[in-house]
């Protein structure tokens, strides 16, 4: 049996992240607060309000300065505020100042890719990377295992998942696929595990690309896979430290 190491949670896709203390899960949808908004580039297909493919949104990794963005969520107002080393800090509300976002955004971005154009509402699915509405679930091992394979230390926040595990193997969790853990008072169904992209390969700190993650991966473990996509199938609140089992 594990326990839960850390809970994150990115407001915009692609465009900050944040930790919390505790969630209540719904049973059917993705982790409460994820990826609510997206910012859509000039090439999209979509305005938003339903899912769509990662390729219509401005993401890390086509422009890795986006990794250092980290977020802040005030509730009760219903803002945002984002936070990167090089800019100054942007409190918005998502729902009205959209434009405010996207010229913040704008030396961040690189002149060779799709200039980020609207900021849009994901609807109820959230803009996860999966067809359906998903949790990424990640352990610390694998990490682990990853820094050892690059005999450096990194930061977990490269693989921008939403629930981190102790307790577990290194890549135990590929074992996991159509089981359910138990993870405080909820239940999630493990689906898939997750192919990487560029963006882990960014400096969250910096927003640099300083790491072959991706080389570890192939190169260490014949795959490109960090982490699995469950879907909760019982709803309940998790919390830091909370247990979790393997049903």
């Amino acid at each position: 049996m594990g326990h839960i190491a850390a809970l994150w949670r990115h407001p915009i896709k692609a465009h900050g992240r944040e930790s919390v203390s505790q969630v209540s899960l719904i049973k059917g949808q993705t982790f409460p607060g994820d990826r609510r908004w997206a910012v859509a580039h000039e090439a999209a297909k979509t305005d938003g309000g339903e899912w769509a493919k990662c390729a219509n949104f401005s993401r890390a990794a086509k422009a890795p300065a986006l990794m250092a963005i980290t977020a802040q969520t005030d509730e009760a107002a219903g803002k945002i505020t984002l936070r990167h080393p090089d800019l100054w800090d942007l409190t918005i509300d998502p729902a009205t100042q959209g434009d405010k976002l996207i010229e913040w955004v704008r030396p961040l971005m690189p002149a060779d890719r799709a200039a980020s154009a609207r900021l849009v509402p994901a609807g109820e699915h959230g803009m996860t990377d999966s067809m359906f509405p998903s949790i990424a679930i990640h352990t610390i091992a694998s990490h682990q295992a990853i820094e050892d394979r690059l005999d450096r230390k990194l930061s977990t926040e490269r693989w921008r998942g939403n629930i981190w595990l102790d307790g577990f193997a290194a890549f135990e969790e590929f074992d996991w696929i159509s089981k359910t853990l138990r993870i405080g008072q909820a239940e999630i169904e493990i689906r898939e595990r997750i192919t990487r992209c560029l963006a882990t390969t960014s400096n969250p700190d910096t927003g640099i690309r300083d790491a072959d993650t991706l080389g570890a991966l192939n190169g260490g473990f014949g795959h490109q896979d960090f982490g699995v996509y469950g879907v909760v199938t019982k709803a309940g609140a998790i919390s830091l430290n909370d247990p979790v089992e393997v049903l």
